[in-house]
């Protein structure tokens, strides 16, 4: 995966529930400790999603052809930014920032949804992170994306 676009958020999509659509918005609010409102998932450590656009490329690839990404069922999908070994990082998308906690394991459900994406969101951490809010507010689709510690947002972690 190369990273080459300005770091941004490119979408936002909210759960309505278990298995429940992915509803695409172009703003929405995080809440400190909970996560996205109106989102199925509140609270805990897994109270947002993310997935990288790079990453959702380099699936199509090796699927043959193009997936709608909220089959992968995560919150936000991000460019510009690797989100490998991301784990202990902290995100920062406009004001608000979220403490990535580790890789997102592609699960039954990915499979139902389209036959071969849970396998091709195996490696490089493609099924993307999840992470808890630290900072709530507004986010917007377009917002810029960095980590905290200011490394360059597209610089592979470590």
């Amino acid at each position: 995966m190369e990273i080459r676009e300005k770091p941004r958020l490119d979408a936002i999509w909210i759960k309505r529930g278990k298995g429940a659509p992915m509803d695409p918005v172009d703003e929405a609010r995080l809440v400190e400790g909970r996560g996205l409102e109106n989102n199925a998932n509140q609270g805990g450590k897994r109270q947002v999603t993310i997935i990288s656009a790079e990453s959702w490329r380099d699936v199509e690839a090796d699927l043959g052809f193009q997936v709608d990404p909220r089959a992968r069922r995560a919150n936000l999908m991000v460019r510009g930014v690797d989100l490998r070994e991301s784990g202990g990082k902290v995100l920062t998308i406009g004001d608000c920032r979220i403490l990535i906690h580790g890789f997102t394991r592609p699960c039954e459900l990915m499979e139902e949804t389209q036959e071969g994406l849970q396998e091709a969101l195996r490696p490089d951490w493609r099924g993307g992170s999840y992470g808890e809010v630290l900072e709530g507010g507004v986010i917007r689709s377009g917002d810029f994306v960095h980590w905290d510690d200011g490394s360059e947002p597209g610089a592979q972690v470590r």
